[in-house]
Parts: C-alpha cells; sequence; structure tokens
C-alpha cells in the first residue's frame, strides 16, 4: 500500500509496516512576495502565570513509546462557574498510561482554578469534586439543563465525560445518567498490546442546532486508534529512534452529534442529523470515515440564524455542516466544505488543527484554519451568503508567508488592542520532541504568533514586532481569552503539551474605549445565548460578534463580548437572539463598562469595572 505525501511528517522519516515500506516526502513551499513592515501600533502582553498563582502542569505520560495522543493534548476553558461575574480557568489534563513505569508516581488530575478578584487565582479542584483522572483533550462549556450555572463537557481518550454543576459549589459526573457513558475505558492491564479501537476524540462545542432552546453537543474525533495499531507501525527517525505515527497510518473517525432531550439527557443523532460523513475506501471500497477532525467552531456565514459548524480536519478535507431544514419538520446538517470552498486552501488537504472565525472588518466575514509546520495559516473570506461561498485570502492579505514555518494549533481571533478589529494569535509547538534529528531548521518550542489587523482588506494582518520578548517558546496547544481583571483588555491563557499553563495580562495602552456585553437568554432561548449575533454600531459603522462557546483547539474562551470603540461613542446595539432569530435594541449604552443584556429585559444591567 502506497502511503500518500503529507508534510506532517519530516525528511527523513520511514515508516515501515507490515504493507511494505515507503518514504513520506516533505513538502517544501516558497514564501509568500514580501508586503513591507507597517507602522502597526504594538500589542503587549506580559507574563503574570507566577503571581496570578497558577501552576497547573500537563502530563502527556509519554514513555518513549511514541503513542500519537501523547502529542495532542491538553485544552483550556473560561468558566465563571460560581457566577460571581470573574472568569474562572478550567485546564484539561492527561494521565499517565496504565502499566508504565511512571503509573505509580502521583496522579495527574483536571483542575479549575477560581478568580479571586484580586488578580489572583486559587486552585478548588478538589474542593468541587473535579480531581478526576484522565486521559484528556477538549473541553466545552454550557448550561445544558438551562438551571443557571455552567457545566463542562471534557473529552478524553477511553471516555468522555459530563459534570453537572450543583450550584457553582461542586460538580457531579452524570455521563451515563445524561446518555453519554458506554465507552471504552482504558483497559487496565495489558494497555500496550490493546487491539480493540478506544475512542480517541478531540474538540468538542454545545449549540442549539434545532431551536429549541435546550443545548445540544457536537464533539469531533480524531481517529480510529488503538495502542497495538500505533506501535504495530515502525516509524524511524534518523538515528534509529521511534517517531511518532502520522494520520494517514489511522482510519478515519466519525463526529458525533447528541441531541438535548429535555435537559437531562441526550440522544445520539449522529446519522439522522448528517453528522456522519463516509466515503467510499479500502479494498473493498466500502464506506469510511472521512474525518480526521480536531477543531470546530460555531458560526452563521449565511446570517440565517440558525448555527452552522466548521471543522477543521487533519490532512483530510475541512467540514462546513450547514444547518437546514429536515425533510418532515426539525433540522438537520449538510455538509457543503467543498461545495462552499472551505474543504481545501489548495488542491492537497493540510493538517488542520485549530479553526475560528469572525468579522474582521465590517461585513468581512472570514474563518482561519491553522495548519502543520509548512502549510500556512488558510484565511477563507466569505464572499457570498446565498450561497455561502469562501476564497482562501491567506496569501494577499499577508498571512501566508509569515505563518509558514511553525506548527500551529490554537487560534483565536480578538481585538487586543481594543481598535475595532480582531487580531489573530496562534499557539504553536511541534509534536516530535526529536525533530531537530530530522529538520535541523525546526524547533520543539515553538513561540506563538500575534498578527494585528491592519484594517487593509489589501494586507489585513502583519505580524507583531517584538513577539519574542513577550511570549516565551512553548510546545503550545491549547489557548482562550479572558478579561481576568475586569479593565476590558482581553487577555490570554495558554496551555503547553507535557508543560505548564501560562497566563498573560493584557497590557497594551488604552487608546479607545471599549464595552463589554454579556448575554443571558430566557424563554426559549438557552440561557448562554449561545447563537445569539450581537451587532454594535459607533458613528454608523456596524461591527457584529456571534456567540460562540469554542474557539480555536481544544478549548472555550469567555462568552462575553468585547468591544473596541475606536474612540467613537455607541450609537445602538442589537442582539439577535437565537431560536427564531428575535431582535432587541438598546441605545444609551457608555463605553468603559460592563452590560448584561437579558433577553426580554429592556434595561441593560451596567456592571461598572
Amino acid at each position: 500500500m502506497a502511503l500518500p505525501a503529507r508534510s506532517f511528517l519530516f525528511v527523513g522519516l520511514v515508516l515501515l509496516g507490515t504493507a511494505g515500506l515507503a518514504f513520506v516526502a516533505y513538502r517544501f513551499l516558497s514564501p509568500d512576495p514580501g508586503g513591507g513592515p507597517s507602522e502597526d501600533p504594538p500589542i503587549l502582553f506580559t507574563d503574570v502565570t507566577a503571581s496570578a498563582g497558577i501552576t497547573f502542569r500537563h502530563v502527556n505520560g509519554a514513555t518513549g513509546k511514541k503513542l500519537l495522543p501523547e502529542t495532542m493534548g491538553a485544552g483550556v476553558a473560561v468558566v465563571d462557574f460560581d457566577r460571581d461575574g470573574r472568569p474562572d480557568l478550567f485546564f484539561v489534563n492527561g494521565r499517565q498510561w496504565p502499566g508504565s513505569p511512571d503509573s505509580s508516581g502521583g496522579r495527574a488530575v483536571q483542575s479549575l482554578y477560581r478568580n479571586r478578584g484580586d488578580g489572583t487565582f486559587e486552585d478548588v479542584t478538589a474542593a468541587v469534586g473535579l480531581a478526576v483522572e484522565l486521559y484528556g483533550m477538549g473541553v466545552a462549556v454550557g448550561d445544558y439543563d438551562n438551571d443557571g450555572w455552567p457545566d463542562l463537557f471534557v473529552t478524553a481518550v477511553g471516555g468522555n465525560r459530563l459534570f453537572r454543576n450543583i450550584g457553582g459549589k461542586r460538580f457531579e459526573d452524570v455521563t451515563d445518567a445524561a446518555g453519554l457513558g458506554g465507552q471504552v475505558s482504558l483497559p487496565a492491564t495489558g494497555f500496550f498490546n490493546h487491539p480493540a479501537p478506544i475512542p480517541f476524540p478531540a474538540s468538542a462545542t454545545f449549540l442549539d442546532y434545532d431551536g429549541d432552546g435546550r443545548l445540544d453537543l457536537f464533539v469531533c474525533n480524531y481517529l480510529t486508534w488503538s495502542p497495538a495499531l500505533d506501535l504495530g507501525v515502525k516509524a524511524i527517525l534518523p538515528g534509529g529512534m521511534r517517531a511518532y505515527v502520522p494520520p494517514q497510518q489511522f482510519s478515519g473517525a466519525h463526529c458525533e452529534l447528541y441531541r438535548n432531550v429535555g435537559g437531562k439527557r441526550f440522544e445520539d443523532v449522529s446519522a439522522s442529523a448528517g453528522a456522519r460523513i463516509t466515503e467510499p475506501g479500502g479494498p473493498d471500497r466500502r464506506p469510511w470515515p472521512v474525518g480526521k477532525s480536531l477543531g470546530v467552531v460555531v458560526c452563521d456565514p449565511d446570517r440565517d440564524g440558525w448555527p452552522d459548524l466548521i471543522v477543521a480536519n487533519d490532512t483530510v478535507r475541512n467540514f462546513f455542516f450547514h444547518n437546514v431544514p429536515a425533510p418532515g419538520g426539525g433540522r438537520r446538517f449538510e455538509e457543503e466544505g467543498l461545495f462552499a470552498g472551505l474543504a481545501n486552501a489548495d488542491i492537497r488537504p493540510r493538517g488542520g488543527m485549530g479553526v475560528d472565525a469572525g468579522e474582521l472588518t465590517p461585513d468581512t466575514f472570514a474563518v482561519v484554519v491553522a495548519n502543520f509546520t509548512n502549510e500556512p495559516n488558510s484565511l477563507f473570506r466569505r464572499v457570498s451568503t446565498n450561497p455561502v461561498r469562501f476564497v482562501d485570502v491567506a496569501t494577499e492579505t499577508g498571512l501566508a508567508g509569515a505563518s509558514r514555518s511553525p506548527m500551529k494549533f490554537g487560534a483565536l481571533f480578538c481585538d487586543f488592542d481594543r481598535d475595532g478589529r480582531p487580531d489573530l494569535f496562534t499557539c504553536n509547538g511541534h509534536l516530535e520532541p526529536d525533530i531537530a534529528t530530522a529538520q535541523p531548521g525546526q524547533i520543539y518550542a515553538q513561540l506563538p504568533q500575534l498578527f494585528w489587523n491592519t484594517g487593509d482588506g489589501k494586507h489585513l494582518f502583519d505580524p507583531v514586532p517584538g513577539n519574542a520578548s513577550q511570549f516565551p517558546p512553548i510546545v503550545g496547544r491549547g489557548c482562550a481569552y479572558l478579561d481576568y481583571d475586569g479593565d476590558g483588555a482581553p487577555d490570554l491563557v495558554v496551555t503547553e503539551n507535557n508543560g505548564s499553563a501560562r497566563l498573560f495580562r493584557n497590557v497594551t495602552p488604552a487608546r479607545a474605549g471599549w464595552v463589554r456585553l454579556h448575554l443571558t437568554g430566557s424563554g426559549p432561548t438557552n440561557r448562554d445565548a449561545i447563537g445569539a449575533e450581537v451587532t454594535v454600531e459607533t458613528g454608523g459603522v456596524a461591527r457584529r460578534w456571534y456567540v460562540s462557546p469554542t474557539h480555536g483547539y481544544l478549548s472555550q474562551s469567555e462568552l462575553s463580548a468585547t468591544f473596541g470603540l475606536a474612540g467613537a461613542e455607541i450609537d445602538r446595539v442589537t442582539v439577535r437572539w437565537p431560536c427564531g432569530g428575535k431582535t432587541q435594541e438598546w441605545k444609551g449604552l457608555r463605553a468603559g463598562g460592563t452590560y448584561d443584556l437579558i433577553e426580554g429585559v429592556a434595561e441593560p444591567t451596567h456592571a461598572p469595572k
């Protein structure tokens, strides 16, 4: 069996399997045409991890056998679990593999840090019942039972978990009761020889796809994987060391869609609702799962009020799940990635990891996909809404050349300097610790990248100068934005594979006003208002933000929307609520604070800094 060439691997990697011998070629791409440095204002961050009291460290359980899941985790979520108005942080952790030499060296557990409101956090993991040992990957936050308290869903190799928030005091594992159990757990003995497939999920997100006011659940699955299958492929680096096996050596896996039934349990509607994508494959041409899904973002590119999904896939085409009426009533998804221009940025699929979507300038809606090393980020700009069409503009907007070299995972659109235009941050880091033996120009720990949104459609993104002075090289994976100190400047939290999490405070000098909007649904709408569209009009210019829970890779940012006002006054704020598209308008909002906008309530609650 011949393997397809793929830039996932590096020069000199040899794969020796029962099917024979193959060399995987490395693809070199020439740099983009120039575009000189601009006089962009700096965006400044400072590392406050130690002073904030965050000591979380991710564990991937690596022992030298090099099992693929070790390279992929883990995520982080912003969640105000106790509803005190201050964003808290939940970190997903891995664990030691069962039976590994280090398995008796202590437990690695998930971690929840409560925001004290004075710039510091306290570890409350044990107190709230989340000191759980999982081989965790990603996390989704959502109030699935509409009781006012945000719940946690953690994807994990061997079995996902749903934790219900009990009054902001503790979390209860309700996985089985909610109909999300019954998955294979990590075998306690004989793990490394285990031949049967073990679930290998990635990102997940809550959304109300059918408009009934209850949050449903979408789960990305990466590969059909087992330890025995992984170790049965002899992936060799120059010098004879084992390498991590690339995804082409594994079959894909189906995404899963679970419909919320009555706010108490979920039913698997993956097949009937269009989430299972197959194509002929294998010797007998039977349908095989297409997806090797890692990142997902909820968005509404056709602006019809129904949430769609864009999924980043690794080495296969990306998915665009378009929310459409189902025959006989209800809603379902149709996968239209190829038709919409989101499937590939060029002829060959790239190694998509993280994904985000947003309005970069007024009426310029775009999707970013963070790709593998020596594959530039894809930047798909929407060119029509009916039908939905995108074109890749990464080269002409100045993003492709600068983003090509690193291995990108997390990707976020966020207006860090509050000038009214979302900037771009990517969290980078290689997956092969010994990459220098095969590619002397590549390194394992890599600098994150920060791109300033110039507002110029002809050259939209400029790398922020001085990047190395504010971010250290890390093996970056998940990332999220939050305003942890309430100053209106979005801060950053990032995770490192088998390393320490970091919190970066935004210290960019204030040049313009800002406003933060927190939405609460009522009546038929989910309380998190996921799927709402917020429009802020200033000086006759309208800027929009879609309330989406999951951004980037394995992670969730805060749901509150922060708008930079570029020195202008707020004319009005309009919210199109989900579940029917009812709109509501507010006037008289002022810059410099946070407003709680509640569906059906005429007067906003002003919560000053």
